[in-house]
């Protein structure tokens, strides 16, 4: 497993290594730098401009130094122990899962019927082979949980550039709604904490039974549905 020591709002590993706003540097950017995403318009790239609802991180603008500080120092390491563990398992057991694990907060307001809990992400079919999020789509409606594929989040960078299923890697990216294990205002834990970890637990060691085979004879669905 891998976890990252620093958070989300100091440095998103689940971005491109050079995704960032020039409207953050007090130098300018050059064109190696991709400063025209989705994720920098919203203030969301590899070092983020703002937090929740919109709110401003810095005071003054930032130099270039500190981003090469944190993209070098810390982006660049995680990614390659990232890289390190699934290259490991592919030598090891001629595939690699990597589940890309993320809160997020509660879609909609409380009580539509619609609001999902969990929500899978593939890249729309191109990042896993079928049976792998079928499985893990099938432990959590288990235990009572909505869960909706790809909507509003279909993986980021992360799932996007690892998942290479004709490789031999699969890449499912799963975003569990803070609501089901914390009180989103106060950030205290709730009694559904136990719940979701007995949960994951569960989920992980029905990975770890997985039968490969049927991940190393399976297509991604988009490519299934190609042909």
């Amino acid at each position: 497993m891998l976890r990252a020591h620093f958070p989300r709002a100091y440095l998103d590993v689940n971005r491109e290594p050079w995704e960032l706003d020039p409207t953050m540097f007090a130098e300018p950017l050059s064109d190696r730098f991709n400063t025209t995403s989705p994720r920098v318009a919203a203030g969301l790239g590899t070092l983020a401009r703002v937090v929740a609802e919109n709110k401003p991180i810095y005071r003054d603008r930032l130099s270039l130094d500190d981003a090469r500080m944190r993209i070098e120092g810390i982006y660049h390491p995680y990614h390659a122990a990232l890289q390190k563990l699934l290259s490991e398992s592919v030598t090891s057991f001629g595939l690699a899962v990597l589940i890309d694990c993320h809160s997020m907060p509660r879609i909609g307001k409380h009580g539509e019927r619609a609001t999902p809990d969990i929500v899978l992400g593939d890249r729309y079919g191109t990042t896993c082979a079928g049976p792998l999020i079928d499985l893990v789509e099938t432990v959590f409606t288990a235990a009572g949980l909505r869960v909706a594929r790809n909507r509003p989040y279909a993986g980021g960078f992360c799932t996007r550039t690892y998942g290479r299923p004709p490789h031999g890697v699969h890449a499912l990216q799963i975003e569990i709604s803070r609501h089901l294990y914390m009180n989103e205002a106060t950030l205290e834990k709730h009694d559904g904490f136990d719940t979701i970890k007995a949960l994951i637990e569960r989920l992980i060691q029905t990975l770890i039974g997985l039968d490969l085979a049927s991940l190393a004879g399976s297509a991604p669905l988009a490519q299934r549905a190609a042909e």
